[in-house]
């Protein structure tokens, strides 16, 4: 991959982070500053423990040289011990060997917040990634798995769907990874992760995996590695990934983001039957299933099918070739569910053969990419000393009323600014 840079300034920070940045190449092109010595054109080559730089300054003049980075795989694992390297390989050929517990490990390790565990966990998804790419041009360029991702309101009956639905899977010859995510207590910071208890049955069979995440107040319900365990499962031979997320606020729309078809699971009591539109979570939906069709409620499904089913004619279709569908499902008596599965894979067949499953997973890398982005950086500007120092003293005067909450955060990035600024001076 190549990656051009364009900084006003040389940024020892920005450089710091490209010892850690695994692309295969990077040219970036500086300004002369007042930091070089101006007029002096000079060359200095240096050997990192994860890369080889040649690096040119620049000419007062503003002429732009170019910061050549170039790194591989194996520069990128060079600062690891020979511990860590055989750790790392362990869980590698473990994973893709179909080990369940380098599985569970790899997974662990991705979620640790230890820096070291997280540059552990670079290496291992680096290799990973290599081995899924390789698995892709095996298989003529297809994906091997099929993302799903499964939200609904409480009590809709997401946990006994997925038991049944995937029961159903692993009789005909699937693996199935299921990623349960659970709501963290903002109160105590902790997670039932009870979703193994209600799924009994496929907790036990050998070709499901069940993995439930605590979302550690994470803004959409996921985990902030969700993606990542992902990619893991695939590579540990899994072809279907069911992602169960919270079904409250963002979780649709973060859901949406990074799975190939996301089916919304709605009950057939829930009040206001057109509540998902008011939301616009149904615009989200590429499949929607009402649940718990069987017995008294057989009557109250079929009305809100039909009401569903006139109310996405109303909504703009994200798909060229695919029409949102509403079903009708009981996973007590098994109806809908195999028309379910039909559904799911006429649309993986549609998607992939107009290529916009493709088009829709690289989408999803790059917004995942900004996120992480998005999420670093605002946890860069907390621990920075001069604005953590401040945000004590201006939250106390927006809980006194004394400052507004925008002229509170005004002042924090001015200070940030202001201290960046003072480091390297814009010109």
């Amino acid at each position: 991959m190549n990656i051009l840079v364009l900084l006003p300034h040389p940024h020892h920070h920005f450089l710091r982070g490209l010892l850690r940045t695994p692309f295969q190449s990077c040219h970036s092109i500086f300004h002369s500053s007042a930091h070089l010595r101006s007029g002096s054109p000079c060359a200095r080559s240096f050997d990192s423990r994860r890369l080889r730089c040649t690096k040119w300054m620049l000419l007062s003049d503003g002429a732009k040289r170019k910061l050549c980075v170039q790194t591989t795989l194996k520069e990128y694992t060079e600062g690891l011990s020979d511990k860590e390297q055989r750790f790392v390989d362990k869980l590698y050929i473990g994973l893709i060997q179909g080990q369940r517990a380098c599985l569970a490990e790899a997974i662990t390790l991705i979620e640790s917040t230890h820096s070291r565990k997280k540059e552990l966990a670079q290496v291992l998804l680096q290799k990973v990634l290599v081995y899924h790419r390789e698995q892709e041009q095996l298989n003529k360029g297809q994906p091997r798995a099929f993302r799903i991702g499964l939200s609904g309101p409480p009590g809709a009956g997401k946990s006994t769907f997925i038991e049944y639905f995937g029961k159903m899977l692993t009789e005909r010859g699937h693996k199935l990874s299921v990623l349960a995510v659970d709501p963290s207590s903002c109160t105590s910071g902790g997670s039932l992760l009870g979703d193994k208890t209600r799924m009994t049955e496929l907790s036990r069979d050998m070709n499901a995996y069940i993995r439930p995440s605590p979302t550690r107040g994470a803004l959409g319900g996921v985990t902030r590695t969700t993606n990542e365990t992902i990619l893991l499962c695939e590579g540990g031979g899994y072809d279907i990934i069911l992602i169960e997320t919270v079904g409250v606020g963002q979780s649709e729309f973060a859901v949406a983001d990074m799975v190939d078809m996301f089916v919304l699971l709605l009950p057939p009591a829930g009040g206001d039957v057109l509540q998902g539109i008011k939301r616009g979570i149904i615009e989200m939906a590429d499949l929607v299933a009402i649940t718990k069709s069987d017995g008294d409620l057989i009557v109250p499904a079929r009305r809100i099918q039909a009401e569903y089913v006139s109310a996405l004619k109303l909504l703009r279709r994200r798909s060229e070739v695919w029409r949102p569908k509403v079903v009708r499902i009981s996973s007590r008596s098994g109806e809908g569910i195999t028309e379910v599965w039909d559904s799911m894979k006429e649309f993986r067949d549609l998607m992939l053969a107009s290529g916009e499953l493709t088009a829709r997973r690289q989408k999803q890398q790059k917004v995942w990419m900004w996120n992480l982005i998005q999420e670093s950086v605002l946890e860069h500007f907390r621990t920075h000393p001069t604005v953590r120092g401040q945000i004590p003293l201006l939250e106390g005067k927006v809980l006194s009323g004394a400052l507004s909450p925008g002229l509170a955060a005004d002042l924090l990035l001015k200070a940030f600014k202001a201290e960046t600024n003072g480091i390297y001076p814009l010109q």
